[in-house]
């Protein structure tokens, strides 16, 4: 049995992590905001979550984040950047994991495997983007690869087993979504969390500090 934590446990993909890992029989932590009062956002809200959990966690995965914050949908074009909009975007999806990415030390073991994973997606890919639009999201998501990829770089001086990675989970028909599934295929929560779980269970840490997709698939920066 492995000790797991989840951030972003309320959410539809994060709820569907927890069941499928608990499904394997693995000891589930999980925390949200609703159900936790954990603000991702609020560095001290997160350190005094996250330093009285009893760990260490053989997987650590952050499942947050939101493509529209508080009515303000994906841009069409630069034009239509607004700093709320763009520095909403920043809190929840870059500065969020970091601060929870600051405790990855604390919250892994030194002596054997482990992973931390944060979900990230496609669209924050500089070298996948051909079609232009949702500047502020995309721009969180660029972020949040940084963040990830530094910190892999930094975790592996001291936690020579660990992979810290970013993930793309596909298009998950989530209410996250609902409203931008369009033409584009999608998967339901649980159907995501299986293949995230067996994307994780590959991971080496000669892959740390990469970006991979939904099958496994290396996403460019």
């Amino acid at each position: 049995m492995k000790k797991i934590l989840i951030i972003g446990a309320s959410g539809g993909i994060g709820q569907a992590l927890v069941a499928a890992f608990k499904a394997r029989g693995d000891d589930v932590v999980g925390l949200s905001r609703s159900e936790d009062g954990f603000d991702i956002t609020d560095e001290h809200i997160v350190s005094r979550h996250l330093e009285q959990l009893t760990g260490p966690f053989d997987t650590v995965i952050v499942a947050t984040g939101a493509l529209e914050i508080e009515g303000a949908a994906p841009e069409k074009t630069i034009k239509a950047v607004t700093e709320k909009a763009m520095m909403d975007q920043f809190a929840l999806n870059a500065l969020g994991p970091a601060l929870v990415l600051r405790h990855a030390a604390d919250l892994l073991p030194r002596d054997r495997p482990s992973v931390f994973a944060v979900l990230s997606a496609r669209v924050g890919s500089i070298g996948d983007n051909r079609i232009g639009g949702w500047v502020s999201y995309r721009s969180a998501k660029a972020a949040v690869n940084q963040i990830v990829h530094t910190t892999s770089i930094e975790l592996a001086r001291t936690h020579k087993q660990a992979t810290c990675v970013s993930l793309h989970p596909g298009t998950v028909a989530t209410p996250f979504t609902e409203k931008y599934l369009g033409r584009h295929p999608s998967v339901p929560p649980e159907e995501a969390a299986e293949n995230l779980l067996g994307v994780i269970d590959r991971l080496t840490p000669a892959q740390s500090g990469q970006f991979f997709d939904w099958a496994g698939k290396a996403v460019p920066w």
